[in-house]
């Protein structure tokens, strides 16, 4: 059971979540895109959020700021957060700027937000969990595409809910955080992204 959880939480890390949340939108989107739009938006977005952050990873390991990937101290979270906040802002800006495609643009100031607001509860010494704020960002995002393009995607949200009570089963279980940091982040990542919903929806 361990090794299950343990496999959970690093199959829906929130390193993953949103290049995740990009290809679910192409998925989902009936707006014709060709296979060049799409890999010119996902492959920039995979790097700047999965491989780069990786490469970071191992330079703060060597320095030894971090211990593990899952950041589970306060004071190993602050940094990787610093330069996650940058590179997402760099999407934001560079890759999928406004005038692009509005519905993924919002979705990554939504990313964003929900990375301000934990680092800002590194202040309050509280330590929200990241996993469970990726997968709320990304259950709410798939809400407000289904109801924006009028897709019924039900299946595909069942398996997203699920999905993030197994997530939250596993940081809990692993003892990574108490209920209140996994309930804080769910609602960090869902709200950050429902109150952008306005903008594009």
């Amino acid at each position: 059971m361990k090794v299950f959880l343990k496999a959970i939480s690093y199959i829906f890390h929130p390193l993953f979540i949103p290049v995740a949340g990009t290809i679910a939108y192409f998925l989902i989107t009936p707006k014709y895109s060709t296979i060049t739009i799409q890999s010119a938006n996902v492959l920039p977005i995979f790097i700047l959020t999965v491989i780069i952050p990786i490469i970071f990873y191992f330079i703060l390991k060597n320095l030894g700021v971090v211990e593990s990937i899952f950041m589970s101290s306060q004071k190993e979270r602050r940094y990787p957060l610093y330069i996650h906040i940058i590179l997402l802002l760099f999407v934001v800006y560079k890759v999928i700027p406004n005038t692009n495609i509005t519905e993924l643009h919002f979705y990554f100031v939504g990313l964003v937000i929900a990375a301000l607001t934990a680092l800002l509860s590194l202040l309050f010494k509280l330590k929200i969990s990241m996993h469970l704020m990726g997968m709320g960002s990304l259950v709410m995002f798939l809400t407000a595409l289904s109801i924006h393009f009028e897709v019924n995607i039900t299946l595909g949200l069942s398996i997203f809910t699920l999905l993030t009570g197994m997530v939250a089963t596993s940081r809990l279980y692993l003892k990574a955080h108490t209920r209140i940091e996994v309930v804080l982040g769910f609602l960090v990542g869902f709200l950050s992204q429902l109150m952008l919903v306005r903008f594009w929806l």
